[in-house]
């Protein structure tokens, strides 16, 4: 059973838009007594929104209201702590939370690296992805723009010049004194079908949210490029340090190889120590290229994200040590996440959308009004066109009503309907998702620090240990074992602080991104002037979207064209 949003849940929403329902109240009264009732959708007062359509309108079907926001206030179950902890040891990575602080629209700079900067500036100019979410909108808004065609009238004209050769033998026809018959016509033929009950107020409320669905999906693929680009730094980095860190202790095991040599010449050793390194050496080295191809596939994976094919790779290089942890981390309350959400906002916008088709839905099974008009003239002499007695004129008043078709409508109607009831819970699927991926990313953050405290600690107990097993091998005091296990332990600790590092980078930007991104704050928006009808998407949109979602001014896309219309 569909569940539309109650009076005591939207009277905040009811008190916003009261003025503009109190201009057409009654005719609004009369298409809400469409709505459901007791879990059917009822038809009625369709007579009396024939009358009410001169005075107001009257559109058929349930009028839209936005979701209210769950009645939640925090993402987790326990109480969230002010601040992360301590990763210490010199690292200066403390973290704190901050409620309710906004995010901005380049919420990468929060990272301090320019070369990150650059490469996501490079991304939104050429990325592929992001230009095929711009040309989809465009095709929303061009085909929004078509359905608005329907509150006109249509007008065709023609002209016809009729010439007929008859035989010399019998008489002229008509008045004419010679063979020829000519007949010159003009005609003119106007259409027009009143939106009575909202047949065409509803079709384009519906592709008005269908490019607001294409917005915020331009936004979601927005978000998406930048946070894949960060993420994809994030882990470039992360393989340089571990490369670097395998390098390192390569270059430790390579020196004791070196001393167990000389111990051997010495006969201070055992052939068989000498062995024990070597392959601990190997093993070690071994590490070492399935990190660069992972180097190597990650760097062509940046190159693609930047719109560029893997020959002309980029210049942008990453390090842990580039970038910088951002201190204070947002902390959104609810309401703004599923106010700043683009895949929330696309939901809803689909959601309007699928609420709009019940209203088509029922207004197709209802009377249908056309009004033509067929004005022509037609003489013999062209000069004869347009005068009085050659003018004539046809005007027809028709009203079509289904009474059969096989329940053809009757159950189109009830499949508008079922959509709604799908599009309604993506929508709550949309949200629960949303807060499910901010808990994730603070519970990330807050075990990220754990980890890392505890990985720099082992870090550094692995490395006191392993040098004084090196004291103890130069003089000839500890077995191969020892130093075996001195220097795996090592190498372990150095690698899982080095991941743990970089899964607090990776988590911090899916915190932002999970949040939204701050699209709301972007200044890199183009506006989308379209000659004098509109100063920007706002007005394109009317009330589907407030705020309007900005288009990327990167790739130098606007919803509208700047050509003249035809």
């Amino acid at each position: 059973m569909r569940r539309f949003k109650s009076h005591s849940q939207n009277a905040e929403h009811h008190r916003r838009t009261s003025s503009r329902k109190e201009e057409s109240g009654v005719a609004r009264a009369l298409a809400r007594s469409a709505v459901r009732n007791g879990g059917k959708l009822r038809i009625s007062g369709g007579a009396a929104c024939l009358t009410m359509t001169l005075l107001a309108g009257c559109a058929v079907g349930p009028d839209f209201l936005e979701p209210a926001a769950p009645d939640v206030t925090g993402y987790t179950k326990e109480p969230l702590k002010a601040s992360s902890a301590s990763a210490g040891s010199g690292l200066d990575q403390n973290q704190r939370f901050v409620q309710d602080l906004d995010i901005p629209g380049q919420w990468w700079a929060a990272f301090h690296s320019h070369p990150l900067n650059d490469l996501i500036e490079d991304a939104l100019k050429h990325n592929a992805d992001l230009q095929t979410a711009q040309a989809a909108l465009r095709v929303a808004y061009q085909n929004a723009e078509a359905q608005k065609s329907a509150f006109w009238p249509t007008v065709t004209s023609n002209y016809n010049n009729f010439t007929q050769k008859a035989s010399t033998e019998v008489s002229p026809p008509g008045n004419t004194t010679g063979p020829y018959l000519r007949l010159y016509t003009g005609q003119l033929d106007i259409a027009y079908t009143p939106d009575v009950f909202g047949l065409v107020r509803r079709g384009v409320e519906s592709a008005q949210a269908l490019t607001a669905n294409q917005q915020y999906q331009l936004e979601a693929t927005y978000l998406t490029l930048t946070s894949n680009v960060v993420a994809a730094a994030v882990q470039e980095a992360s393989l340089r340090g571990q490369i670097e860190a395998t390098k390192k202790i390569i270059k430790i095991e390579t020196e004791l190889l070196g001393l167990l040599k000389r111990q051997l010449a010495l006969g201070q050793v055992a052939v068989a120590d000498v062995l024990v390194q070597e392959a601990a050496l190997a093993a070690a080295e071994l590490l070492l290229p399935p990190l660069e191809k992972q180097l190597a596939l990650q760097r062509d994976l940046l190159t693609a994200l930047a719109g560029r094919y893997p020959s002309d790779e980029i210049a942008e290089k990453f390090t842990l040590a580039s970038l910088k942890l951002p201190s204070d981390l947002p902390v959104s309350l609810p309401s703004a996440v599923v106010e700043h959400r683009p895949d929330i906002k696309a939901a809803e916008a689909s959601l309007h959308s699928a609420s709009a088709a019940i209203g088509v839905a029922i207004a197709n099974r209802l009377p249908l009004v056309n009004l033509t008009a067929n004005l022509s003239t037609s003489f013999t002499e062209l000069s004869g066109l347009f005068t009085p007695g050659a003018n004539a004129y046809l005007l027809t008043a028709a009203v079509a009503q289904p009474l059969f078709d096989g329940f053809n409508l009757y159950h189109k109607q009830k499949a508008a309907e079922a959509a709604y009831d799908q599009a309604e819970a993506s929508y709550r699927s949309a949200v629960i998702t949303a807060f499910q991926n901010v808990a994730d990313s603070l519970r990330a953050i807050q075990a990220d620090a754990r980890e890392l405290k505890a990985a720099v600690h082992a870090e550094d107990a692995a490395l006191k240990s392993l040098n004084i097993v090196r004291k103890q091998a130069e003089l000839g005091q500890v077995n191969s074992l020892a130093i075996l296990n001195a220097q795996q332990t090592y190498l372990t600790a150095l690698l899982t602080r080095v991941q743990a590092q970089a899964s607090r980078f990776a988590d911090t930007a899916a915190l932002f991104q999970a949040l939204g991104g701050g699209w709301w704050n972007r200044m890199d928006v183009a506006p989308n002037v379209d000659d004098d009808r509109s100063s920007g998407c706002k007005e394109i949109l009317g009330p589907i979207i407030s705020p309007c979602v900005p288009v990327p001014a990167a790739a130098g896309v606007s919803v509208q064209p700047q050509s003249d219309k035809s």
